[in-house]
């Protein structure tokens, strides 16, 4: 332990900062052994679809120009329609992000005159460019107009309604019944919070949703943006009634493997829609080279449950730790999980600063690098990211971000294993303290100067 204490502090983690988070960790030991469960039901589940689809080494193979008979490709989106449950799915390098995967969705089940339907409130940021949500003052912060303001939903005739959650995060059951009609088509639950300082959906309250909108309008179609939340819990979306379940590669469901990709499961004919319209009318699925990309998929998706047990403690963590000091968390180190997603209130830009400062050095990618401030496709107001990751942009690779707006939350995820993301925690924490932002704990008082690391890495 002695030897382990002190690599902690070559790397910047102060003994008494680093004792202190061991007595919180002895409280979490019990929420590890749950979420260690959930990683095992998980694990063998993936394993089965893989062994039911009789993945061997021949799927392997590059494919490239058209991307012709390219049995890997389609076992791999046979393996994940086994995983989430669904008739089909469409599993593709083409789709470039998250949000590409929705907006595909989106515009392949969506025509002129149709509405889109928003029960949980305002989507992610970069999801209003794609709907056209207030896209007149659609400019970033430095005071240009966003490029993503073209060719969004709203030019192509179709209409958008919000119904927000009420106060406590729940549902606003009667503001839906009143919002869907005749014009709604599309559905659209965002599961994780985003930038918001709301709760989580678990898999359950959206079943719950589903089965509440399914009944005013039985034809509507339900997407659910599952980002950050595949494999949290031992259930997905799809298994309670959504039509189509979206997300993307370089999170939960590519365990760190995957350097680019999204993925769309869900109800046969919507899927044919979708590869429509990521490819062309008349093509679809039949195309796109997968370019040697299938083995990091396959292998990636094997070790998504345990990545994503990694980082959901590293969360755990997180909310415990920075709960002790004092700082708002949400959810808090008690509270069940539902996405790999910790916010904390940092309630100043130098505190949120510091924090993803400290993410960053804790990074075996860029950990000499200090992140700043700055403007983003997609993104109203600066946004600051720190993320050493070994595929740019990787959520399930330990990042943190935030936008310097009021109240300074900043969005911590990812770890590829629980010891990374413990590391990330307390350099974090450390970097607060650094700071000034931190100088008492809920069992004792600290100077700042009694847990300031008196090493040579951070002096």
């Amino acid at each position: 332990m002695d030897e382990i204490k002190k690599m902690y502090e070559e790397l910047g983690v102060s003994p008494e900062l680093y004792e202190y988070a061991e007595g919180i960790l002895d409280q979490l030991r019990p929420r590890f052994e749950k979420i260690d469960e959930v990683a095992e039901y998980n694990q063998m589940k993936v394993l089965k679809a893989m062994q039911k689809n009789k993945v061997c080494e021949p799927h392997f193979a590059a494919s490239t120009g058209y991307g012709y008979n390219d049995a890997g490709r389609d076992a791999l989106e046979a393996v994940y329609a086994d995983v989430f449950h669904t008739q089909a799915a469409l599993v593709r390098p083409q789709l470039t992000c998250g949000t590409h995967a929705l907006a595909v969705a989106l515009f392949a089940n969506l025509r002129p005159g149709d509405e889109l339907l928003s029960p949980v409130g305002k989507p992610y940021d970069t999801l209003e460019g794609v709907i056209g949500i207030h896209e007149e003052d659609a400019v970033c912060s430095a005071g240009e107009k966003h490029a993503h303001a073209t060719g969004s939903l709203k030019e192509y005739g179709v209409s958008y309604r919000q119904v927000d959650l009420l106060a406590d995060g729940t549902f606003d059951f009667d503001g839906i019944r009143a919002a869907v009609n005749e014009k709604t088509r599309l559905v659209t639950i965002q599961r994780s919070k985003g930038y918001q300082t709301r709760p989580t959906l678990s898999v359950n309250a959206i079943g719950e949703l589903i089965a509440f909108i399914k009944k005013i309008k039985p034809d509507v179609i339900c997407m659910v943006d599952n980002c950050y939340g595949e494999f949290v819990e031992t259930i997905e979306p799809s298994d309670v009634g959504a039509d189509l379940c979206v997300g993307s590669l370089i999170k939960n469901p590519g365990g760190g493997l995957a350097p680019i990709g999204g993925y769309i499961a869900g109800r046969s004919g919507l899927i044919e829609q979708c590869a429509y319209r990521l490819t062309a009318p008349g093509l679809g699925s039949e195309v796109g080279a997968t370019l040697g990309l299938t083995q990091k998929f396959f292998q990636g998706l094997f070790l998504a449950p345990t990545v994503t047990a990694g980082a959901l403690k590293g969360a755990v963590f997180a909310a415990a730790l920075f709960e002790s000091f004092g700082y708002p968390v949400i959810p808090d180190g008690r509270q069940e999980r539902h996405d790999i997603i910790q916010a904390v209130t940092l309630k100043s830009p130098q505190a949120l600063v510091a924090f993803c400062k400290g993410i960053q050095a804790a990074a075996p990618v860029d950990s000499f690098v200090d992140p700043e401030p700055g403007d983003m496709p997609g993104y109203t107001s600066q946004v600051i990211m720190a993320a050493g990751a070994f595929v740019q942009g990787s959520s399930i690779e330990l990042s943190a971000d935030g936008p310097l707006t009021e109240p300074y939350a900043v969005y911590f995820q990812g770890g590829l294993t629980w010891y990374h993301a413990k590391l990330g925690v307390l350099r974090a924490a450390q970097e607060l303290v650094r700071a000034g932002c931190i100088v008492q704990g809920k069992d004792k008082k600290f100077s700042i100067e009694s847990i300031q690391i008196k090493g040579n890495v951070v002096e």
